[in-house]
Parts: C-alpha cells; sequence; structure tokens
C-alpha cells in the first residue's frame, strides 16, 4: 500500500514525526521510490511525505523538521498565506494534481488545519482511501475554523486514530462502526517524550535570567481572542496586574505584536519575543511556574509535564486535559484570570494524571495498524 502523509502547519509536524520514524523502523514499510533492503519484495507499505507549505517561515516549518528528524518533504505544495478559501482552493488544487500525476492508496492526514481538510476532500473525490490521526475529538464551537476542519475530515475518513476514549464515544455517536476506529494514543506526546531530553534553553533564559518556577509562559493566537483589540487589552492587563511580577514570557507572532504595540502595553515583566523552535519553546514550559494560552496542543503537554495551565477559551476538544490532567478553562471573561492566579500561587492547583495510551508508543501503534489494512 503506498501512502501519503500530510502535514502543514507547525501542530502537524509534531504529529507526523512518530509516524514516519515508526515507518522507517519498520522491516515491512519504506519511503516511496527508495529500494527495500530487506526483501527484493515489495514492501507491505511506501510513505510520501507532502508539505502543503500552509506554513513555510523558518520557525514554523524549517527549524521543526530539522529538531524533529524529519526527513525532506518528497513534494511541497507552497500553498503560502492568504485567505482560507484562497489557501484551501491551491492546496486542493495542487494536490488534485499530483494525485492525477501519481495516485496513491491512502491519505494520512493529522489534526484539524487547512491542510487537513483540503487533502482529505480531494484523496476521497478521487476513489482514495483516508485516515485521520487524531480522529473524533469536538470542542462543539462552529465558530473556531478548526472545528469545521475537523468535523468535515471526519464525515469522509475510512480510517480514525483516535488519542482518546471521549474521542472514541464521539465517533460512535456519530454512527462509526467500531472496527474502524482505532485507540492508539497521542503521537504529540511521543515527539514530546522522545525530544524532552533534548530540550534546549531559548536566549530569553539568559537575557531575562529567568529561574525554574519563578516566570510564566503565555501564547495567544485565536483571532477572537487578539483581534478585538479591547478584549486584548483586557486579558493583558488581568494578567499583568496578578502574576506578583514575575516575568511573562509572550512568543508573539508580529502581527499580535503590531497590535500590542498599538494598544500600548508595556510592563517590565512583560517580554515579547519571536516565535521559538520546538526544544526551545518547551524547556521554557517544562521549567516555567503556569502557562496561560489559548492553544488546544498546548495544553496536552502541559498535561504531560505537569505543569498548570490556564486555557483562555470558553471550550476545548481536549476535555480529557481538564478531567486528567492540568488544564483548566479559565474562559474568555478576563475577570476569571485573577482568581485562577492566586490558586497557582497559593499551590492550590491540582497536580493531575496522564491519560491512557499517552505513552510514546503511538506511532509504532498506527503503523501496525496500517500494515494490518495493507494486508
Amino acid at each position: 500500500m503506498h501512502i501519503d502523509i500530510i502535514a502543514g502547519a507547525r501542530p502537524n509536524f509534531m504529529k507526523i514525526a512518530p509516524i514516519i520514524e515508526a515507518i522507517r523502523h519498520s522491516p515491512f514499510t519504506t519511503r516511496s521510490g527508495e529500494r527495500d533492503a530487506n526483501s527484493e519484495q515489495r514492501t507491505a507499505l511506501s510513505y510520501r511525505l507532502i508539505h502543503t507549505g500552509q506554513h513555510y517561515d523558518k520557525k514554523m516549518s524549517a527549524d521543526f523538521f530539522e529538531q524533529l528528524g524529519i526527513p525532506e518533504p518528497d513534494v511541497n505544495l507552497n500553498a503560502r498565506s492568504g485567505t482560507q478559501a484562497e489557501q484551501t482552493a491551491r492546496i486542493m488544487t495542487r494536490y488534485e494534481k499530483l494525485l492525477l500525476e501519481a495516485p496513491v492508496d491512502l491519505c494520512l492526514v493529522v489534526g484539524d488545519v487547512t491542510s487537513t481538510m483540503a487533502c482529505s476532500i480531494v484523496a476521497k473525490k478521487m476513489s482514495m482511501k483516508v485516515a485521520h490521526v487524531e480522529a473524533g475529538i469536538r470542542s462543539h464551537d462552529l465558530s473556531m475554523p478548526e472545528e469545521i476542519n475537523r468535523m468535515v475530515t471526519d464525515s469522509i475518513t475510512d480510517y480514525f486514530f483516535t488519542t482518546s476514549e471521549v474521542a472514541n464515544t464521539n465517533l460512535r455517536k456519530a454512527g462509526i462502526p467500531e472496527e474502524r476506529i482505532f485507540f492508539v494514543g497521542n503521537t504529540m506526546i511521543d515527539t514530546l517524550l522522545k525530544n524532552r531530553p533534548r530540550f534546549t534553553p531559548p536566549p530569553i533564559w539568559e537575557e531575562a535570567q529567568l529561574e525554574k518556577g519563578r516566570y510564566l509562559v503565555m501564547t495567544m493566537h485565536r483571532p477572537a481572542n487578539v483581534d478585538e483589540e479591547q478584549k486584548l487589552k483586557a486579558f493583558m492587563e488581568a494578567i499583568l496586574n496578578n502574576v506578583e511580577d514575575l516575568p511573562v514570557i509572550f512568543p508573539v507572532h508580529p502581527r499580535t505584536g503590531k497590535i500590542l504595540d498599538r494598544l500600548g502595553i508595556e510592563a517590565k515583566h512583560l517580554r515579547l519575543i519571536g516565535p521559538l523552535p520546538y526544544l526551545e519553546f518547551n524547556y521554557l514550559v517544562e521549567h516555567s511556574k503556569a502557562v496561560l494560552t489559548d492553544s488546544g496542543g498546548i495544553t496536552e503537554e502541559t498535561t504531560v509535564m505537569g505543569v498548570p495551565c490556564l486555557t483562555l477559551r470558553d471550550n476545548t476538544e481536549r476535555p480529557e486535559t481538564i478531567t486528567q490532567g492540568t488544564n483548566e478553562l479559565v474562559g474568555t471573561d478576563p475577570a476569571n484570570i485573577a482568581p485562577a492566579l492566586r490558586r497557582v500561587f497559593s499551590g492550590n492547583w491540582k497536580t493531575g494524571s496522564i491519560p491512557e495510551k499517552w505513552d510514546g508508543g503511538t506511532g509504532e501503534r498506527i503503523v501496525e495498524v496500517l500494515l494490518r489494512l495493507s494486508r
């Protein structure tokens, strides 16, 4: 069976790395175009790595491929930026052209970004099977583009690789037969556990003279939080006024940085820095007092690292990070931030535990299923 592995945005890279590693270490798999060194017979599974180019700057792409040991893509669709419709259209037309020239048996997509949905649609319309890694998660918030991507992708997926029993239940309720659901765990955690010994301090560690447990990390990128200027201002003031003057390290997108400048958001303990590579960012997270974020993936990583996580959203597609992990929904009302931070500083934040199968073996379990399906 020939498969395409699709990646296009920063969260994807962390999710494909363990799958590719498991393929490369299996005697029954190979990369498309490579000769099987173990047998003269055709291997059961071969793969082609497709980078859609949805994220294309060095911090979002090249650094991650290098740090996570991901091989150079076989194909780059160079979709680049644009409106969601423009980007979706470019990915779809370019992937369709590729499949017309060199079809595959299975398109494997991960996560919930534009590339995930776009390539799934193209493959399915060309009568190819689709496998979705991280299937079944739901926020039930249709104002989030990611939720639409998840729903569309899962509606046409053939094989569902899930991270939790909650995701399994969501799929069962949607009428997906049990034999098409594979509870394998979380590939992001595979990547985290493998690379944790390699985490390295970024330049800000020395520049700000940071100390373990004596600073906070903040990330915020959702349009509802950063594009409404007065809402962003209220968030920042609530945070900066309640962190006991500890440094707040905020890797910020340049566009968000310009909004903060325009709003006049300044504080001696606020440090705005550019996006960080994987190893440096997670070093900061692991050694922080707490993390404030509107990202879903970071809540999974903080759960495994045992770091308090305050999610600035009203919902989450990863409820196991709350019911089992160290994450809590603070919501989008800035008034909720102060009492949540008081619990962090008083030592009353929950300890949490690690969800089932978040153990570093997910990539191998996915490849085992793919090999069974290829027979």
